[in-house]
């Protein structure tokens, strides 16, 4: 099973400040939902809880056709069984998805691939055994509270696209190690 993470961050690696990214850009939240359709995702509970009050406020379906796998400290914590499943550390998050992914019907060739998506501190706990990154890199500095960890051992480039949505130049990337 492949380990990916999922990430947009400003050049100077700001991922986010009071528990919100500081810009919009609707091509790199279709990247996301795109890429992360029918697998499993792992992210902390900061962001899921962030996530539902995004999709509650926008009147849109939850965030369905995923499995989310909410890492917290808080062993009461639930997660509606149709939206996902708590986990209390980052290797019974691991544990789970991978049971997800061996009972998740795959297309001929495809391998099973878990997606970490966020926040910091779940970056900063998978970073060192992913395989690959998916990242959304901002053209612009921000003032921050949270960052994405150093990843400079993810050196090869297997694919970059750059964009201009008119308010902001990001580029996409891929990078394995």
């Amino acid at each position: 099973m492949k380990v990916s993470i999922i990430a947009a961050m400003a050049k100077n690696r700001v991922i986010g400040k009071d528990n919100k990214i500081p810009w919009r850009i609707k091509e790199d939240l279709v990247r996301l939902k795109n890429l992360t359709i029918g697998h499993t995702v792992i992210l902390g509970r900061t962001t899921y809880e962030s996530m539902l009050f995004y999709y509650q406020k926008s009147g849109k379906p939850t965030m369905s056709m995923r499995t989310h796998i909410v890492v917290t400290r808080d062993p009461n914590y639930h997660v509606d069984e149709d939206k996902g499943v708590a986990a209390h550390s980052i290797e019974q998050a691991i544990k789970i998805a991978k049971e997800k992914e061996a009972t998740r019907p795959k297309a001929s060739g495809n391998q099973s691939e878990v997606f970490v998506i966020g926040g910091e501190k779940i970056f900063e706990q998978t970073i060192g055994f992913a395989d690959k990154l998916y990242l959304t890199i901002v053209d612009a500095s921000f003032d921050a509270d949270t960052f994405f960890p150093d990843y400079s051992a993810f050196k090869k480039v297997i694919f970059e696209e750059s964009h201009d949505n008119g308010q902001y130049r990001y580029k996409f990337m891929e990078l394995e190690r």
